[in-house]
């Protein structure tokens, strides 16, 4: 891992896709790969939803106890859409509004579960990566659909996973939360190895394909827009 000064870290969002695609090069140095988070009782999911018509971006944060994942705290950012929709750059498209609704939180969650890529990435620097090392948070990718890599089915097992595979590198795992459900892409962000990753999210998932706090998460970002 890299130590970068507070500019590198809290650079700008309004960039050029080349730019964006540099600071992503620069910042994978700065996250960590290896378990190093709080004792976890407030998990949260992150998701955000978009408004075209009006150009405005809504983040929500859905905060849950850990481990009874009952919610207990919820917060709504809106923001205007300052980057455009490039594959692979989402987090300069998202990144900032989910920022803004974490401040509005009580107090900061101790793991964040993003609705996206983290580690499996053509860059190694998704958006749940770019946004646990810029909130200072544990994060976790936890994906709907492969961005890159390989991989073999999944037993057909809850708790089964297959390895993610960018060549020789394993970069995520391929995990069936629920029997006879497609699996979901997981990988880590910051500050949370792989394996603990999975058990996180297992432990997050109850009768749904999805995490509770993914489903909480979405259902804030995707409601009707005043």
């Amino acid at each position: 891992m890299t130590t970068f000064d507070d500019a590198e870290l809290n650079h700008p969002w309004e960039v050029t896709p080349a730019e964006a695609r540099a600071i992503q090069g620069r910042l994978r140095e700065c996250v960590e790969r290896r378990d190093r988070l709080p004792p976890v009782i407030r998990v949260a999911g992150v998701d955000v939803g978009f408004n075209r018509r009006r150009g405005l971006t809504r983040a929500a944060v859905a905060v849950l106890a850990y481990p009874s994942l009952e919610l207990i705290e919820q917060a709504i950012a809106v923001e205007p859409t300052r980057f455009p929709y490039v594959p692979g750059l989402l987090s300069f498209r998202e990144v900032p509004a989910s920022l803004a609704a974490l401040d509005k939180l009580s107090q900061p969650p101790d793991l964040l579960l993003c609705d996206a890529q983290g580690y499996a990435h053509p860059r190694r620097m998704g958006l749940a990566c770019h946004l646990g090392l810029r909130a200072g948070l544990a994060s976790i990718g936890v994906a709907k659909t492969r961005l890159i890599g390989t991989h073999g089915e999944p037993p057909n097992a809850r708790g089964a996973s297959s390895e993610l595979r960018d060549g020789a590198e394993v970069i995520g795992a391929v995990l069936r939360t629920r029997v006879g459900v497609k699996p979901l892409y997981v990988s880590i962000g910051h500050r949370v190895g792989l394996a603990t990753a999975i058990d996180f999210v297992m432990r997050c998932c109850t009768r749904f394909r999805l995490p509770e706090t993914t489903r909480h998460a979405h259902r804030l970002a995707s409601g009707p827009w005043p």
